[in-house]
């Protein structure tokens, strides 16, 4: 599995059109990187941070570390940006609800350009599991409706207003 997380992040970068940073350099985060910084997270919460984020000329890519328990109730989410987002399931399984809207959203908290709610109306179910990797551009909607157990996963973001803070 290590071999292929790293591949993957490779894959995902250089096919979203990223050009190496740097004077032909790269970044690599390694699978025991990605493996130490998410089970790092806490486990009573939904986190969802950055272990690194680069300017790939004129955009940056960032790579989250996502924890999610089973245990906490689920929001649904929209980015109200351009910036897409590229699941990849490491561990755990769940349904997946994308498209649709959100019922009473608000925002996440003030000046923030994500909003939430309790669910989602009219959207796509899809149950995803480990190996899976999800699409999700930017605008939206997404929710887990029900989550088997624990779930950890990696979140590629291509951000093309360059608005993430680089790490």
């Amino acid at each position: 599995m290590k071999t292929k997380t790293t591949a993957l992040l490779f894959l995902i970068a250089f096919s979203s059109g990223a050009q190496t940073n740097g004077a032909g350099s790269a970044t690599a985060i390694t699978s025991g990187d990605i493996e130490s910084f998410i089970r790092a997270l806490p486990a009573e919460k939904v986190s969802d941070l950055p272990i690194r984020i680069v300017d790939v000329g004129g955009y940056h890519v960032g790579v989250y570390g996502v924890f999610r328990p089973k245990a906490i109730k689920q929001e649904a989410n929209l980015h109200q940006t351009k910036i897409t987002e590229v699941y990849y399931i490491l561990e755990g399984s769940g349904t997946l609800v994308t498209g649709g809207t959100i019922p009473d959203a608000k925002p996440m908290a003030p000046n923030s350009t994500t909003l939430q709610g309790p669910r989602i109306e009219g959207g796509v179910s899809r149950h995803v599991a480990k190996g899976d990797v999800i699409i999700i551009p930017g605008r939206v909607p997404h929710w887990f409706s029900n989550l088997e157990s624990d779930m950890r996963y990696l979140i590629t973001r291509p951000d093309p207003e360059g608005t993430s803070r680089l790490k």
